[in-house]
């Protein structure tokens, strides 16, 4: 049996198409998803879709399971203990979400397991961060004692990318659970089943009913149902700009918190000092790992223009050299995309560049041969030849596609960096620590790297700038994220108010 052929045994032992609403698996009432391996182009799987009717279904059970439940008034520990049970179990289960989330995504299994364990860590991270977070006791200001503390929020959506399925469902459910609010999980449509079996597990672990829905679906109806249901408190979403400004605008119109971690176009910078064997590495796996499927893929590469040729070539180079495969095989470093239609977008997006006059230097091509034909392939690929304007270096691509460009000194490399309605990372090359330092606060990001790149810690917030996101994930904001804070007054006196005895002129203190 292959890994593909033991998705259904792993998912759940019986049958596929399940859905989980309110603490009760079911079929959906929506159209049937078709979920194919991206290395073979075989659907593996089917599964039919939540509604607009399943969302009231999820979301009213979650403010039963919230309040009636006793969710959101257990101690933090309390929750902290179901927490931790979740976190044992995704790594006790690692190999299987991994399988699931290779053949789902076409994502290498080196990978798929690290997310694994990554998500296994987070659930042990927010319970440990929940059950050790304090309110405040606020310098008063007069006779009263005054606290600043937080509370749940009720019922959260989440909205996560087909990119990295479990790490984002981990990154949204446990601090939103945490912070003791319900969840409704909406995953992508084209990588659903990792979702699926982390409500399993969050069943087999003790997590009351209610508390989790997972409702696969499309944006337009179940995400869409979800924003605007009035019992909804808050959206968390990862995912693409333009969709994340549609959501931001019916989040105003209800006067709701969200959460937007959105699209990235970040710079890697090499400057003439680095140690160049570290800058190819780091510039190789910033773009091409994950096949550029990533927010905070280095996509634009700029080089200082004394070394710009030489670093050039040997980057072609080994990029030529890179394993493109299926994300099974052990030896691959570049895997299938999500979907040949995703892939196809990919691939106008270079078309586009060359006939607008960009150089490619390697790629830019469907790898040739049997093994990749029914797959959803494409050649890393590297670009030159163009203007920091172009729309190949300011249109995102979400692929395995980088530019190169030339900068001269450290004016022109924030000039050009900047040059950008992205502000998601950048990652800087330089054995100079305070030339470091002066560009990473430079420059306009969330997160700067200074000689590495794609490194996280749960316990460090994540945000983006302007067009890439809004709000903090990660981190203890990350639980205050799916919080209301609360304002106490205390009064110590014991004494009327000055105004309730006749003496209007006296009110509180500021």
């Amino acid at each position: 049996m292959t890994e593909l052929d033991a998705v259904p045994a792993i998912l759940c032992g019986d049958t596929t198409d399940r859905i989980f609403v309110g603490g009760t698996w079911r079929t959906g009432g929506g159209d049937v998803i078709e979920s194919v391996d991206p290395a073979t182009g075989r659907v593996f799987a089917t599964l039919h879709a939540a509604t607009p009717a399943d969302v009231d279904v999820a979301v009213q059970a979650g403010l039963r399971a919230v309040h009636e439940g006793g969710w959101a008034a257990r101690m933090p520990h309390e929750r902290a203990a179901v927490l931790h049970r979740i976190g044992d179990l995704v790594d006790a289960n690692a190999e299987r979400i991994a399988i699931l989330q290779t053949t789902d995504t076409g994502k290498t299994l080196s990978e798929t397991r690290a997310l694994a364990r990554s998500a296994a860590g987070t659930f042990r991270y927010m319970a440990a961060a929940a059950e050790t977070m304090e309110d405040a006791v606020t310098p008063s200001r007069g006779p009263y004692l005054t606290l600043a503390t937080h509370e749940p929020m009720g019922v959260v959506g989440a909205i996560t990318p087909w990119n990295s399925p479990i790490a984002s469902d981990a990154q949204k459910i446990a601090p939103a659970l945490a912070a003791g609010n319900a969840v409704v999980a909406k995953p992508p449509v084209w990588a659903p089943w990792v979702t699926l079996l982390l409500a399993r597990l969050c069943e087999e672990a003790g997590l009351p009913a209610g508390l989790l829905s997972v409702l696969p679906g499309p944006g337009r109806t179940v995400g869409d149902a979800l924003v605007r249901h009035p019992d909804v408190a808050k959206i968390s979403f990862t995912g693409g700009t333009t969709t994340g400004r549609a959501l931001a605008h019916a989040a105003a119109d209800k006067i709701m918190p969200i959460t937007l971690e959105l699209g990235g176009k970040s710079p890697t910078i090499v400057f003439d000092d680095a140690d160049v064997e570290q800058a190819l590495a780091g510039v190789l796996y910033g773009i091409f790992s994950s096949s550029g499927q990533s927010c905070i893929a280095g996509s634009r590469v700029f080089v200082q223009r004394d070394v710009y040729g030489a670093f050039v070539e040997e980057l072609v180079s080994r990029a030529r050299s890179l394993r493109v495969g299926p994300g099974t095989d052990p030896r691959t470093q570049v895997a299938p995309m999500v979907a040949r239609a995703h892939r196809d977008g990919v691939a106008a997006m270079v078309e586009d560049a060359r006939a607008a006059g960009a150089t490619v230097l390697c790629g830019g091509r469907i790898p040739e041969g049997e093994q990749f034909e029914a797959g959803a392939y494409y050649e890393p690929t590297i670009l030159a030849g163009v203007d920091n304007s172009a729309d190949i270096c300011q249109q995102e691509v979400f692929g395995p596609v980088a530019v190169v460009l030339p900068f001269d000194d450290e004016d022109d490399l924030v000039a050009q960096a900047n040059h950008s309605v992205f502000g998601l990372a950048c990652g800087i090359w330089t054995s100079d620590y305070r030339r470091a330092w002066r560009i990473a606060k430079a420059v306009r990001a969330g997160t700067v790297w200074i000689n590495t790149y794609k490194q996280f810690s749960i316990s460090t917030p994540f945000s983006g700038l302007e067009e890439s996101g809004l709000g903090t994930e990660k981190g203890r904001d990350g639980i205050r994220s799916y919080m209301n804070q609360k304002s106490i007054y205390v009064d110590l006196a014991g004494d009327p108010l000055p105004w309730a005895g006749g003496d209007a002129t006296q009110e509180g203190q500021p």
